[in-house]
């Protein structure tokens, strides 16, 4: 799948574990280098999370976020555009803002 992040075209992946050594330590990584999203694949069996397909929308969310902070130039210049908390805010917050701002008129 391939998504647009403010002109750019980033290809979105999902790879088990075994097949990326960086996703050892995450979920998931936005490697703007390459623009390219990729996720680890997530097991019913190995992962401690029951709804998988919410925990695979957040992470699928909190790297698109690292994406758009990439292709703005912010996260190469600022120390809050690469904070995971502040990034996994935004992730976790951003369906409810949509929410509230399509009841308000304001998109």
């Amino acid at each position: 799948m391939t998504i647009n992040i403010l002109g750019t075209d980033y290809t979105i992946q999902t790879k088990k574990r075994s097949k990326d050594k960086r996703l050892d330590e995450m979920d998931g990584l936005c490697d703007d280098s390459v623009k390219k999203i990729i996720l680890a694949h997530l097991d019913p069996e190995a992962d401690s999370k029951q709804d998988l397909d919410a925990v695979h929308q957040k992470i699928l969310r909190h790297e698109i976020v690292h994406a758009f902070l990439c292709e703005s130039g912010l996260a190469e210049n600022s120390d809050w555009a690469q904070n995971e908390e502040l990034v996994d805010w935004i992730a976790i917050q951003g369906p409810k803002i949509w929410k509230a701002w399509q009841e308000a008129g304001a998109v």
